[in-house]
């Protein structure tokens, strides 16, 4: 059996062991903090660039920078609403052309007034410097290059607008001095089959071939719209002209035909054959952009019922621009005299709001008419008439 003090020694160097085992897994303060900062926030590990070239290194910075541009870029676009890059020009840089403007009438940009006022005051310096320099008023043309074209856009010489005996597309509802509601109505047109001259989208200069042709028709709107009289027309216009000065040589068949509806009410009237081939030499001048005076002679070769001279004169007011959404006042005065009825005639007056896409393009217009005179109707062609109302006409 062991001793007691021999006991007390070995419990004695065992204490010491453990002592000794428990200071050495026991860490330092400094190795403590930072063992329990690494236990909360976990640091970021440097990046391995250490063993890296300083090029390298930038290149990797360069890559890392694009990658977050693009992330942030992607994030906005689904957000923010694109805008296109603008295109960088240069001096040697040329404008785009001018295409026609065939569409709808939308125009995005506003009518500038003082725009229009500087064009019109340049168009007249032109006009005043033609004719000082002895040249015929309108003879000086844009530096355009003519070009022959098949169906050209516009038309060289316009039709009149407040001429009864054009053709177009017309609509008038009428009350006329004998009491009578009336509806005249025109269907036709007025477009250039060949030419020689201009292109762009601007008033057409050149020389020009076309034809022109309508129905124009008479109802009575008091009588269940029925047909009294009908006016058919066909032409051949020739047309020559620059921006200021135009010139017409055309040929026309016109007659005249009373219907059965007026016929069975009224039995006894004389229906007439009134017909007649006429060639016509006209004359069209513009002082400014928007202002036209004109004139013109016909004389009918093969004529029935009819007698061969006319003349026609007058002058229109309308806008010769694009006017956009907005519109522009019109007006219009014609005077019509005929051999038939001793050089009387009749006198034609209108005004209103008018449209027009471009300086080629047709004018649609609507406003309200005055008439007096012998009747446009030429089966009633010796009957005076007044008539009054509002009407809408679309003219190539």
């Amino acid at each position: 059996m062991m001793s007691q003090p021999l006991i007390s020694q070995l419990a004695a160097i065992a204490l010491l062991f453990a002592a000794t085992a428990a200071s050495a897994d026991t860490p330092k303060p400094a190795e403590a903090a930072a063992s329990i900062g690494d236990s909360k926030v976990e640091k970021p590990a440097a990046p391995p660039m250490a063993d890296k070239a300083p090029a390298a290194a930038l290149d990797e910075n360069k890559e890392r920078e694009k990658a977050k541009t693009d992330a942030e870029t992607w994030f906005d676009d689904l957000h923010a609403p694109k805008v296109a890059a603008r295109p960088e020009l240069s001096i040697d840089a040329k404008p785009a052309p001018q295409l026609p403007r065939l569409g709808p009438l939308n125009d995005s940009e506003e009518i500038d007034p003082l725009k229009n006022a500087e064009r019109t005051v340049q168009f007249q310096q032109n006009l005043a410097g033609a004719v000082q320099a002895g040249a015929p008023a309108g003879y000086w043309t844009t530096p355009q290059l003519y070009q022959w074209q098949i169906l050209p856009q516009g038309l060289i010489y316009r039709n009149y607008l407040a001429g009864e005996k054009e053709s177009r597309f017309r609509s008038e509802w009428n009350h006329t001095s004998n009491g009578r509601d009336i509806w005249d109505v025109t269907l036709g047109g007025n477009v250039g089959i060949l030419r020689y001259g201009t292109t762009d989208d601007i008033r057409p200069q050149g020389w020009q071939l076309g034809i022109e042709g309508a129905s124009q028709v008479r109802l009575d709107r008091g009588e269940h719209l029925d047909v009294d009289s009908s006016d058919f027309r066909f032409g051949i216009p020739m047309t020559w002209g620059d921006s200021i000065y135009q010139q017409k040589f055309a040929f026309y068949h016109l007659s005249s035909h009373i219907q059965d509806e007026f016929l069975l009410k009224h039995p006894g009237f004389p229906r007439l054959n009134f017909s007649r081939n006429v060639f016509v030499w006209g004359h069209s001048l513009y002082p400014t952009d928007n202002f036209r005076v004109y004139a013109e002679v016909g004389y009918g070769f093969v004529v029935d019922v009819s007698k061969p001279w006319e003349f026609q004169f007058g002058f229109d007011y309308s806008p010769g621009y694009a006017t956009g959404t907005a519109g522009a006042p019109f007006a219009a005065v014609n005077g019509h005299l005929r051999q038939e009825v001793n050089y009387g005639g009749n006198l034609n007056a209108q005004a209103g709001w008018a449209w027009r896409r471009s300086p080629a393009s047709g004018l649609y217009r609507i406003g309200v008419e005055y008439f007096n005179g012998k009747d446009d109707q030429f089966s009633f062609f010796n009957d005076s008439l007044q008539k009054i109302g509002i009407g809408m006409w679309y003219d190539y």
